[in-house]
């Protein structure tokens, strides 16, 4: 194809008109519904004139235009398969639109569809423009009324945004409803669902004493599955109303589930659509991941009515606007909930395995975009998580009281508007006094920054100086960078107390702290610290927390990192000295293999990671974090090139003999938390849970038959999804009889629960036996595997591309050709999902010589392919030309 139009920040003008409402009326058919639209339309206050009105739209039928109730004549519009363009438009005037679409045809999943038989929308970021032609951008607010009319039998239930203001009968065996938004709002927030669903209603009654109707729509049989998510989203309303002040604004909150769904939700005015494993849980069906992952995403949606709805983003390159932010909103959310220590190391987790590589290949790119291609290519980790990063960093420099002041002006300021980051920063700005200029940067510089560290003590043990340097690498259209602006959290043990030391800064006369947060601006700066007391060796806590999203190049003695690892009270840094001290361990490992040398693993490790294992005082939850070796996937990140099978062997090598070295220990932790009671998501059961399987896990790396059967018995005796789905994924990567039995087992007791048989499909997609790829390219011939569905293609190819290293980086290439005519193949059904699928190829250029010359040679192809979606030429192309 030829190169698609690239659309650029610096282009950004307002639209010359606004749209005041916009009434719409849906005749629903799955083969053929016919969308009337009103549009109430007037020229912008300021502009004197313009020459046209242009509606955008894609796959859709143009049956009439009027202008003002008169049929409009050809002369006076343009058509093309993009645009509808009114000639010489009036000041002010009502358009009305009728168009006619064909949803059970839609297996892109944007604009109007049908799933199971079922209505659905998906308008962010520019589906709307698939059900009508409209000014389809987010500057565009305009109060919205929705008329739906359908089948009585088989859609008994009609939903869209806002508040249901009348319904009746219509002619045959149709009904309608009227739907009411009060809140002006851009067209991608628009929503409708029609179907036959079970209802399951609740109330919440907000701050000021107002009843809130809360509704969840599933699928009849699943109604006792959504009460988790309904407690969630009562939890999430009174969090905020604490925390933010932000109350909600309508009558009804609704959710509905739907199984086949691009994203995880989507935060339409009052009418949340959510991908069904984010809504669905049961002991049965669900594990402690999904428990909590629904809880997080409700309340994500739910935080999204005042971060996303009453105040959204002027453009798309502000997408991060209301994404960074809310994430950083639901982060906090589960942390004050939970732990925040494990919240935190779990967020950090997503950050370095995904962003940060992202970050050092080809389609790096600011939180703040300058230019795309195709908007759905940026519903990025960058925008989302690095951006909630940006987030937490204001609010680290002007502290919580004051950036709670500030979100209190943002909101009240820009209630309903659509704004920029600017507007954001420029209201912390005013609250705080800071200049925030600097700050901006982690707006519009991509890389992650490396800051160097250099510690001395002196001056009698009571000074210590401390000298931190940062640089960011050259990416993609900005090979320099301007230093950033960088909050460092910083504490000081003593080796003798383990206590935190108390500390002033030289020439602060201000009292002693035991931690300080310092602000690097320059390239270089040195930090001269003050002990109260006389310190020989004291041993400094850096970026605690994980204060900014950077890597810290410190180089600490092994000594020092043994003792974070069991001293430091900030549980991210105790964490972090752990996984500090594995990758030191599993690069001599992997260095021993290149040159042919033997290797073991130090005995420091060993005795450390044995004290975590044992330890009685741990949170449970912690202490299975501590337990983790850092994965393959983030191992990668420090070697070159890459070779995934030195890579796996060494990881493999470790976790056996920690496995050798500590197996009474681990049998006897194992035991300590096998606690057979009835399912609980309280902290400590999950815990126990956790622990109890990183144990297991390790225990069958040793060819004992008795830790094969142990595994085999816990997934027989479970009564709850969590220990089966834990049992069968350490099986599925054994050579046993026993996985074939509790593969076929597990498939017959779930084949026909869709989220659960998710799990079966990726267990065996993640399985580190070598043939793991005959596997998957069998399962894609399961009458049970679906390329239509969302769910169902992440679960087997994406688990099989991104989780997989060792058996998708073949050094045959296969798993590459596999993927790459998948690839293709979904790219004609839904170009969001293949866009996303051959992100797996974007590190090419780091790998060892054989296996970067056939993935090459696959995107090349994929290169060369007729027809390719805009989704998947922009990402290839960025992948090959970056």
């Amino acid at each position: 194809m030829g190169r698609p139009a690239t659309t650029f920040l610096k282009d950004y003008r307002p639209l010359d008109y606004v749209v005041d409402s916009i009434d719409l009326t849906f005749h629903l058919d799955p083969d053929c519904t016919r969308v009337e639209s009103c549009l109430r339309v007037r020229r912008r206050e300021g502009v004197s004139a313009a020459a046209v009105f242009a509606l955008y739209g894609r796959d859709i039928s143009l049956q009439s235009v009027a202008l003002d109730g008169s049929p409009l004549p050809a002369s006076r519009y343009r058509l093309d398969d993009e645009n509808l363009v009114l000639v010489d438009p009036p000041r002010e005037f009502t358009l009305d639109v009728t168009t006619q679409i064909e949803p059970a045809k839609n297996t892109e999943l944007q604009g109007l569809y049908v799933s199971n038989g079922k209505f659905f929308t998906q308008c962010e970021a520019e589906g709307f423009r698939r059900i009508t032609y409209f000014p389809d951008r987010p500057d565009v607010l305009s109060r919205y009324q929705t008329t739906i009319i359908a089948d009585r039998t088989q859609f008994p239930v009609l939903l869209s945004n806002g508040n249901p203001v009348d319904r009746g009968d219509g002619p045959g065996n149709t009904h309608w409803v009227r739907w009411q938004d009060p809140f002006p709002k851009p067209s991608y927030l628009f929503a409708l669902v029609a179907g036959d669903f079970a209802c399951v209603e609740d109330d919440y009654t907000t701050v000021s004493g107002r009843r809130v109707s809360l509704r969840m729509f599933v699928e009849h049989g699943d109604e006792d599955k959504c009460l988790h998510a309904l407690a969630s989203l009562q939890r999430a309303m009174r969090w905020d109303e604490d925390t933010y002040g932000r109350e909600y604004d309508l009558d009804i909150y609704m959710v509905v589930a739907v199984g086949d769904f691009n994203m995880g939700a989507m935060e339409n005015k009052g009418l949340n659509i959510f991908n069904s494993k984010y809504v669905l849980a049961s002991a049965a069906t669900a594990t402690d991941q999904d428990y909590q992952a629904i809880e997080s995403i409700i309340g994500h949606e739910y935080f999204h009515n005042w971060s996303g709805n009453r105040v959204t983003c002027r453009d798309w390159f502000q997408l991060s606007l209301k994404e960074g932010f809310t994430v950083f909103r639901d982060q906090e959310f589960t942390s004050d909930l939970h732990s925040r220590g494990v919240k935190r190391i779990n967020d950090v987790n997503i950050l370095r395995t995904q962003q940060f590589r992202e970050d050092a290949g080809p389609a790096a790119h600011p939180v703040r975009p300058e230019s795309y291609i195709e908007i759905n290519n940026f519903y990025t980790v960058t925008i989302y998580n690095k951006g909630a990063e940006v987030v937490r960093m204001l609010r680290t420099l002007v502290g919580a009281e004051t950036f709670r002041r500030a979100t209190d002006l943002y909101f009240s300021r820009f209630d309903g508007q659509a704004v920029t980051t600017d507007d954001f920063v420029a209201a912390v700005e005013e609250v705080s006094g800071l200049d925030l200029s600097q700050f901006k940067l982690w707006y519009s510089q991509a890389g992650t920054p490396t800051v160097d560290v250099e510690g001395v003590v002196d001056e009698g043990a009571r000074r210590y100086r401390l000298t931190l340097r940062q640089s960011c690498p050259p990416t993609p259209g900005q090979p320099q960078k301007s230093p950033f602006c960088i909050p460092v959290a910083v504490a000081f043990f003593s080796p003798v107390t383990a206590q935190r030391l108390p500390v002033r800064l030289h020439g602060d006369a201000g009292p002693w702290r035991d931690e300080q947060t310092l602000t690097l601006v320059a390239p270089e700066q040195t930090f001269v610290f003050e002990f109260k007391d006389p310190v020989a060796a004291p041993i400094p806590s850096l970026l605690r927390g994980f204060s900014a999203p950077v890597k810290l190049n410190a180089k600490p003695p092994v000594e020092d990192l043994l003792f974070l690892w069991a001293n430091d009270d900030d549980e991210f840094n105790r964490w972090e000295a752990g996984q500090h001290l594995a990758i030191d361990e599993l690069l001599r490992l992997i260095q021993a293999q290149r040159s042919g040398a033997a290797a073991t693993v130090a005995d420091a490790y060993v005795e450390g990671f044995a004290k975590n294992l044992q330890s009685t005082e741990l949170n449970r939850l912690f202490q299975a974090q501590l337990l983790r070796i850092p994965d393959e996937i983030y191992v990668s990140e420090f070697t070159s090139p890459i070779d995934p099978q030195l890579i796996h062997d060494a990881w493999r090598q470790m976790r056996r003999e920690l496995a050798e070295r500590l197996e009474k220990t681990l049998t006897a932790v194992f035991d300590a938390n096998n606690r057979h009671e009835p399912y609980s998501i309280d902290p400590l059961a999950i815990g126990r849970r956790a622990v109890k399987y990183a144990c297991l896990a390790f225990m069958t790396e040793l060819p004992d038959p008795r830790h094969v059967r142990l595994v085999y018995d816990e997934y027989r005796r479970a009564d709850n999804m969590t220990d089966r789905i834990s049992a069968l994924a350490i099986l599925a990567n054994l050579e046993c009889e026993e996985r074939f039995h509790a593969l076929n087992e597990f498939y017959e007791t779930w084949q026909d629960n869709a989220n659960v048989l998710d799990k079966w499909f990726a267990v065996q997609a993640a399985s580190r036996l070598s043939d793991a790829l005959d596997a998957v390219r069998s399962l894609t011939d399961h009458p049970r595997f679906k390329p239509t569905n969302p769910n169902r293609v992440r679960a087997l190819l994406g688990t099989f591309c991104f989780n997989n290293p060792v058996n998708f980086h073949r050094p045959d290439g296969a798993g590459y050709a596999f993927v790459k005519s998948w690839i293709l193949k979904i790219d004609r059904l839904n170009p969001q999902l293949s866009a996303r699928l051959v992100s797996s190829f974007a590190q090419w250029r780091k790998f060892e010589p054989q296996r970067r010359a056939k993935m090459e040679a696959q995107l090349r192809e994929m290169a060369a392919a007729p027809d390719l979606s805009k989704d998947l030429y922009e990402m290839v192309s960025r992948f090959l030309n970056g």
